[in-house]
Order: structure tokens, then sequence, then C-alpha cells
């Protein structure tokens, strides 16, 4: 019964990341949920650290990696924090589409708030469209890193509970 409800925690925690939900959160509580009504056999405090870790890198990557685009796309440190607070506020607000509308609203806040910031530095739109276009990519590729770092915490916790 402890592994079905691990592995409930763990499927969850997959399918709420790609939505910008704290999926990894979920998956090292399961594991923690896990080990505790175990007595700490199979997966240990060790094994929850590393999981700790590689959600806190998860957290990291996601933050930093929009910035990062919007940056090697041309655009400013402002444009960077717009787009993180961007898609932020993207995520939270969403578009009116059912189950996927806070992941529209992500890539379309990141890509705005690079946009609106970039205008306030000088008119220029082109380097402002290309900060833009660098935030949702970075956007992109952020989900799809995450989308990666839960999948190793949930083989973590797969294979660790099994052991």
């Amino acid at each position: 019964m402890e592994y079905a409800l691990l592995a409930l925690s763990q499927a969850a925690g997959l399918l709420l990341v790609p939505f910008g939900l704290p999926g990894t959160w979920l998956q090292v509580a399961g594991m923690a949920g896990y080990a505790w009504a175990t007595d700490f056999t199979r997966i240990g405090w060790p094994t929850l650290a590393a999981a700790v870790v590689l959600a806190i890198i998860g957290e990291v990557v996601e933050f930093t990696i929009g910035a990062r685009y919007t940056r090697m796309y041309g655009g400013s440190q402002r444009a960077a924090w717009g787009a993180i607070l961007g898609g932020l506020v993207g995520a939270v607000v969403g578009v009116p589409v059912f189950l996927i509308g806070s992941v529209i609203g992500a890539f379309i806040g990141a890509f705005v708030g690079a946009v609106v910031m970039e205008m306030t530095r000088g008119p220029e739109w082109r380097a402002a469209l290309r900060a833009g276009w660098g935030a949702f990519l970075g956007r992109l590729v952020a989900t799809v890193a995450k989308a990666a770092v839960s999948v190793v915490i949930a083989a973590l916790a797969l294979v660790s509970a099994l052991g």
C-alpha cells in the first residue's frame, strides 16, 4: 500500500511540473511520507536529502534559464527580470484554456514581461521582441529541464523503495 501511494505521488508530481506547479516538492513529500511509513528502512535520510537537493536544483534552473535566454537574445537585465516576473504572473493568472491555461500563461507572461521591460529602455521594438523571444524559449527550456529533474526524482524514489 505504501509503495502504491509513493508511486501515485511521483506520477502526480510528474504531471504537475509542466503546468508550473510544485510537482517536485510533491514528489519529495511523497518520499518523506513513504520513508516515515516504512520506518526509513528503504528510503533513508541520504536519499531524502538527495531528493531535496534535486528539487532545489529544479527550482533554480526554472527561474534562471528564462533570464539567461533573455540575456542571450540581447535583452537587458531589466528584460530578464521582466521575463521571470511575467512568467510567474502569467502562470498564476493563466489563460482561459482548460487544463493548460497556466502553462500558456507562463509562456506568454515571460514573453510580454521581457518585451515590456526592454521597451522601458528605449523604443527599439526589434530588440524588445528578440528579448521576448529569448524569454519564451528560455521558459520552454526551463520547463523541459525541470521535468527532467522530476523524472530523476521519481526514479530515485521508486528504485530506492524497491531496494
